[in-house]
């Protein structure tokens, strides 16, 4: 388990991204900060968003790409499979196991 995406999704900020590419992926960084500054009041600075992206990145929870001059942030749930392959949630259809 990568220590790196629980990291990156024990930020209240970093989640607010990831909530803000799950609505709409394939920002840049200037639709980002627009959005965290508009919708949710965050008063975070250009710099510090490019570092919290740079974190989730590394987890594997963002993908960029670049057309032209400009640099795309996409959501990357994949990462998240490891999570629940990790700690799976019982079938509730199963049969009951009885307590004695």
């Amino acid at each position: 388990m990568a220590d790196d995406l629980f990291k990156a999704l024990a930020d209240p900020t970093r989640r607010t991204i990831l909530d803000e590419l799950t609505e709409k992926s394939g920002q840049t960084l200037f639709e980002i900060c627009s959005r965290l500054s508009m919708k949710h009041r965050l008063g975070i600075s250009r710099q510090g968003v490019s570092q919290h992206l740079a974190v989730l990145e590394a987890a594997g929870l963002v993908r960029t790409r670049r057309e032209g001059r400009y640099k795309y942030h996409d959501l990357n749930t994949a990462p998240l499979r490891q999570i629940t392959e990790r700690w799976p949630v019982p079938d509730p259809s199963g049969p009951e196991k009885s307590t004695p």
